[in-house]
């Protein structure tokens, strides 16, 4: 499998070479591939912002731990949540359904209702956390990309979320910075490069579940 060699190849980069650009063919296959990513009921509630003017990294550097990466890469992209459930929202994505798949909007409107249904049945809390992991998807999705392109990634937690709020003007738009990845090229000298993989072996991190287990009465 080339996906396996691929993984093999990528690691968290730390060390990017600033002189290094994704070229813009790259970048648009980057964003294709985020825009098939998969994401729960296909709602893809959260937005990307794909950033690479110095001069915002550069303020956004001293609320992400000051962590090179954020200026040294090529481009920072930020992964977005949306602050809250809508209905409209819901609705948006069923008339982009309806007219995607040529289908009468009248008769996806249970299927909306049934969404609506399953995402309230949650409390507050439960739904920005369920939002909160929608970004999640499309970032592994970003970093298999990377891999195997042959562009290196590194995915970020170490950040201020409400910095970066502030910062983005992300609250205004109703959304929320929840996980970022700088994106370029590794210095060619950087030791990491070679650094064995840890990973949990194969029969500690797997169980295969053959039957159910019986229910106490």
């Amino acid at each position: 499998m080339e996906l396996l060699k691929n993984l093999e190849w990528r690691y968290a980069t730390k060390n990017f070479d600033p002189e290094k650009k994704v070229s813009t063919d790259d970048l648009e296959k980057l964003k294709r591939a985020i825009q098939l990513s998969v994401s729960s009921y296909g709602l893809q509630f959260y937005k990307v912002l794909i950033i690479e003017d110095q001069e915002i990294r550069k303020e956004l550097k001293p609320v992400s731990w000051n962590q090179n990466q954020i200026t040294d890469a090529s481009h920072l992209f930020v992964f977005c949540n949306y602050s809250e459930v809508k209905t409209e929202d819901i609705n948006a994505f069923i008339h982009l359904t309806a007219k995607t798949r040529n289908i009468n909007y009248d008769n996806l409107q249970g299927y909306g209702d049934f969404i609506s249904s399953k995402l309230n049945e949650k409390t507050k809390a439960q739904q920005t956390n369920w939002l909160e992991r929608q970004p999640y998807l499309a970032l592994s999705t970003l970093l298999m990309a990377c891999a195997e392109l042959k562009i290196d990634a590194c995915p970020m937690e170490g950040f201020e979320t409400d910095k970066y709020n502030e910062i983005l003007g992300l609250k205004e738009k109703g959304l929320n910075a929840c996980v970022i990845a700088s994106v370029g090229y590794r210095v060619e000298g950087d030791n990491l490069r070679h650094t064995p993989k840890v990973r949990k072996p194969m029969d500690q991190l797997f169980e295969e579940v053959k039957q159910a287990v019986p229910v106490a009465v």
